[in-house]
């Protein structure tokens, strides 16, 4: 079936698969049932919200609104941003249409929020923490506000996505473009401190791969890459789960 053809099911199914009888309790490997996606949405928000506030220490008399120069801030507020989009998505469609069936603006959109995020999980694991092990101070990596801003977060967005968006959206081009955020990003992140701009006091380079005193050009451009393809190649992960679950759903 040709691309644009397979879009357009998707979008008929995930709108229009109302509480119809015979319609049941899985849409392939989706769940269909509106109210159990709108509570794991709901809740998505709050444990977000909740990260985000203990991060940026809004109620501590000394918020660091400079938090909302990194990416993981910036990443999780789009995440709650698409959360509420989803959730108020979810309402209208239960209003209009009945419990039964799935929810979300674009699928597609759902997997580069997912992708925004996955970013975050990984730089995480595979860079931060590894180097804050490295240094001096009292930081201690996998705190509860961490966990919830790199960890938690992520796995909520990977789990809707499974749990609640019907699937046979994404394309083969998805990865790449999915890339652009993040290097988004990275123009903001390099001009930002090449203009003169500090994230921390005396840090003008938001993470330790992106520092180009330290690692000169070559070792930034060589994370950049192996970090890429690290990416892009779990993009397609999500594509070819993307595919095969897709499978599973009943034709129309």
């Amino acid at each position: 079936m040709p691309e644009d053809l397979e879009l357009e099911r998707v979008r008929s199914v995930s709108s229009s698969d109302s509480g119809a009888p015979g319609t049941r309790f899985f849409q392939g490997a989706t769940i269909s049932v509106r109210p159990i996606a709108l509570a794991y949405r709901l809740i998505t928000i709050a444990l977000i919200a909740t990260g985000l506030i203990r991060i940026i220490g809004i109620f501590s008399g000394t918020p660091e609104w400079n938090s909302l120069l990194f990416y993981t801030v910036l990443s999780n507020i789009l995440c709650l941003v698409w959360m509420v989009l989803l959730s108020i998505r979810t309402i209208q469609d239960l209003k209009r249409d009945g419990a039964r069936g799935t929810s979300t603006p674009s699928p597609r959109w759902s997997g580069a929020v997912m992708m925004a995020i996955t970013v975050t999980l990984l730089i995480y694991l595979v860079i931060l923490v590894p180097f804050a092990f490295q240094q001096a101070g009292d930081y201690v990596p996998f705190s509860f506000t961490d966990n919830l801003i790199h960890i938690i977060t992520p796995c909520l967005l990977i789990g809707d996505w499974l749990l609640f968006v019907h699937k046979g959206a994404f394309r083969w081009i998805d990865p790449l473009l999915w890339t652009l955020i993040p290097y988004a990003y990275l123009v903001f992140g390099f001009t930002f401190g090449a203009l003169g701009g500090e994230f921390r006091p005396g840090q003008k380079y938001p993470y330790p791969f992106m520092n180009l005193d330290t690692l000169g050009l070559g070792g930034v451009a060589l994370w950049i890459l192996s970090l890429s393809v690290a990416l892009i190649g779990v993009g397609y992960v999500y594509v070819a789960i993307d595919r095969g679950l897709s499978r599973l759903s009943p034709s129309r």
